[in-house]
């Protein structure tokens, strides 16, 4: 019981200074344009672009809760109700995507929100790890399309040849992995970790959805610099592409200034300042402000409910034996019971 209420208090901290480190980052962030500037910026973009890219914006983020829905589910957790993990989801990569270093950040951030619905750490962890896997699939169906799709602009740089090599390449990994989902029956043993293969069908929603996510946001970005510079939505994806491996690279919170230099140099001479600073504006900071307000209200809520006496996880029965990855031959959910949403609690638990 007494460990039971540090990791609670533990995962309450980790929240909190998530939280404020995301804050100090949207004045911090702010503070590199004047007020001028930003104005400026969205006025120079028509209105119907600057609508456009909010839209695919907000078709990314949606997107993204279907990642950890996906990911919850292979967890092992089929029951929690898709809105509660909307929210964990939107908090813990709207302000993961501004940190960097995902795996603390918004790992960190699931990992608070999930323990609260009744997962084990084991079963987060398995969460992050598809998630991870999905972004890299993701990566590889978006340039798979654009590379075998359609020769690349003489302004990317890239040879039709290499174009099709490099697509080609990108195209076998994805069936590598669809292959392996259908072949491999036991989970894959690295070290003293097992990992369960995800089912063929999974894999390929992972792929669908990795990949609609990326188009969103190169769509997004298309459509904040394309006024400005003229570029097509397949240069810009090029761009995005290697502008986002980059950043990956780097682990840039935010990849502030990778994905911009980018952009720059593969679109030489293109008047794409403006532009770009409405994207940062529109993807990164407007969610870092909604995902660290929508933090803090879901912190408040759960504390009064821990007050009232009531059960964050909402009530109701328990699971044995969580679904968490297994160490050193054992599940670490084995044997363990966790608390399970069978109440009427608010979008967190209450």
């Amino acid at each position: 019981m007494a460990s039971g209420r540090r990791w609670h208090w533990l995962t309450i901290g980790l929240a909190a200074v998530i939280a404020a480190v995301a804050i100090g980052f949207v004045w911090r962030q702010l503070g590199r344009y004047s007020l001028e500037d930003v104005a400026s910026s969205v006025a120079s973009v028509p209105p119907h672009h600057v609508a456009g890219a909010v839209f695919f914006a907000a078709m990314s983020y949606l997107t993204l809760t279907l990642f950890d829905t996906l990911g919850v589910r292979y967890a092992g957790w089929p029951d929690i109700p898709y809105p509660r993990i909307a929210v964990a989801s939107f908090c813990a990569l709207s302000i993961g995507h501004n940190l960097g270093f995902a795996a603390l950040s918004t790992g960190a951030l699931r990992l608070r929100f999930y323990t609260r619905l009744g997962l084990g750490v084991g079963d987060v962890a398995r969460v992050i790890l598809f998630c991870a896997t999905t972004v890299g699939l993701g990566i590889l169906a978006l340039a798979a399309a654009v590379l075998l799709g359609a020769a690349p602009p003489e302004s990317v740089g890239l040879e039709s040849g290499a174009a099709l090599v490099l697509g080609a390449a990108c195209a076998v990994l994805l069936a590598l992995y669809v292959v392996a989902a259908m072949v491999l029956k036991v989970p894959l043993r690295i070290g003293g970790w097992s990992i369960p293969v995800p089912s063929p069908r999974l894999a390929l929603q992972q792929i669908g959805i990795g990949f609609a996510n990326f188009a969103f946001v190169a769509a997004c970005l298309w459509q904040a610099i394309t006024a400005s510079t003229g570029a097509s939505y397949l240069e810009v994806v090029i761009a995005y592409v290697i502008a986002l491996l980059a950043a990956l690279l780097s682990h840039v919170p935010g990849g502030l200034g990778v994905i911009e230099a980018v952009v720059l140099l593969i679109l030489p001479g293109a008047d794409a300042i403006g532009g770009l600073v409405l994207f940062r504006v529109v993807y990164f900071l407007l969610p870092l402000v909604l995902g660290a307000t929508l933090l803090g209200v879901t912190e408040v809520y759960a504390v009064r409910s821990r007050r009232r006496g009531g059960s964050l996880n909402g009530g109701g029965g328990s699971r044995a034996g969580g679904t968490g990855i297994g160490f050193g031959g054992s599940s670490t959910g084995g044997g363990s019971s966790g608390s399970r949403g069978g109440g009427t609690g608010g979008v967190v638990g209450g």
